[in-house]
């Protein structure tokens, strides 16, 4: 998929149509803080959500009063397709790939923050995509995109990923023997949903950002790198070929990346209060320890093998982060069992990948990763 590119602030900026998938969860209900706060820009056309909190769903739409609004996938499939400016993807996890496509397919402007379907449906989205018309709302894509507004495609030598570390940064995987799940949802610096919070403690989520990277901006795995950043500041980089690194800083919040993501290009004034510069601080940057988290390194080679083997290893991940919610699995079998799935599945060999295979594979995964936890061939 080709760079976002450059892009010009408009001097005028026409009210956008918004439809917000996923709008109970944590990027929806801060999607429609900014729908709130910016009637002149925004107005919200279609809302769905899983049905978690049918409650706080009833309030939104009547809040909001949407032209169509509906709980469950297919609700969230016919809202991604409706006529609007912008489609909000906030849901979590494989199950937001077919809005995904139904987006994209309509022709709409896509602002993706369910990454887990374009990592999953690799080119079955990316080939859908017109240039530009995917928006990354994971704040580190999205400081990636704004960095990339400094210079041309040839320019860049690599892309850096920032992450924090989570809430074990410097255990020894001896140490993560005995975490319990209060813990790993005890985020250091992000509010999320549990599902990306085990996901960033395990380094899972990040990565399927480096998978992500590669996908919205078409640069090799070799070229993208992981360090981490515990205050959550810098949010990504991007180094230029002549030695220099732009970096996107603010504070650890998702609304900048929403906001960037509903207007795109133009920024929405005042979305979230910006660095306090008057105010000492240092920015700290560490090597990842792949040992202790060999989540990333497990997802570059799957990025690598392609077709099916990323649905492998997102299903299999969030079998296992079920099992752990449960007690069932112990915090550090996690990706030990994902790269047991990952090793045993056959990525077929046909040139075009469909999205039967990608759900297949899924499916596969998910049964495969409770199979080896419960012993069973």
């Amino acid at each position: 998929m080709e760079s976002l590119g450059p892009a010009c602030q408009n001097a005028t900026v026409r009210r956008r149509d918004v439809v917000v998938l996923g709008s109970t969860g944590s990027i929806g209900t801060q999607a429609l803080e900014l729908v709130r706060a910016n009637p002149d820009r925004f107005r919200v056309v279609a809302l769905t959500a899983g049905g978690s909190n049918e409650e706080l769903f009833a309030s939104q739409v009547a809040e909001f009063e949407p032209a169509f609004h509906g709980l469950g996938e297919e609700a969230s499939v016919a809202a991604a397709a409706h006529e609007c400016d912008v489609v909000l993807n906030g849901i979590t996890g494989a199950v937001g790939l077919a809005p995904t496509l139904a987006a994209l397919d309509a022709g709409n402007t896509l602002a993706l923050a369910n990454k887990e379907s374009l990592i999953i449906g690799g080119p079955v989205v990316t080939d859908r995509a017109k240039p530009g018309q995917i928006v990354p709302v994971d704040s580190e894509h999205s400081a990636l995109a704004q960095c990339l507004r400094g210079g041309r495609r040839d320019e860049v030598r690599r892309l850096v990923l920032t992450a924090s570390g989570g809430p074990f940064r410097g255990r020894t995987r001896e140490q993560l023997g005995e975490v319990t799940v209060e813990e790993a949802l005890a985020h250091p610096t992000w509010d999320m949903g549990p599902l990306v919070t085990i996901n960033s403690a395990t380094l899972v989520n990040k990565g399927l950002e480096v998978i992500e990277a590669h996908l919205l901006f078409d640069i090799p795995f070799d070229r993208i790198e992981v360090v981490v950043h515990p205050t959550s500041v810098v949010h990504s980089m991007v180094e230029f070929v002549d030695g220099s690194t732009l970096v996107q800083a603010s504070p650890p919040t998702m609304l900048i990346p929403i906001a960037l993501g509903l207007g795109w290009p133009d920024r929405v004034p005042d979305a979230a209060p910006a660095v306090d510069w008057s105010t000492p601080e240092t920015w700290e940057f560490l090597p990842l320890d792949d040992e202790a988290f060999p989540a990333v390194e497990l997802a570059r080679r799957v990025g690598r093998l392609g077709g099916t083997a990323p649905a492998v290893y997102n299903g299999a991940n969030e079998a296992c982060v079920a099992e752990f919610r449960a007690g069932r699995l112990r915090f550090v079998d996690i990706v030990p069992t994902v790269a047991a799935v990952v090793g045993e599945h056959d990525v077929p060999s046909k040139e075009k990948l469909t999205v039967d295979d990608v759900l297949a594979a899924d499916t596969w995964a998910r049964r495969r990763a409770t199979e080896l936890l419960e012993g069973t061939a």
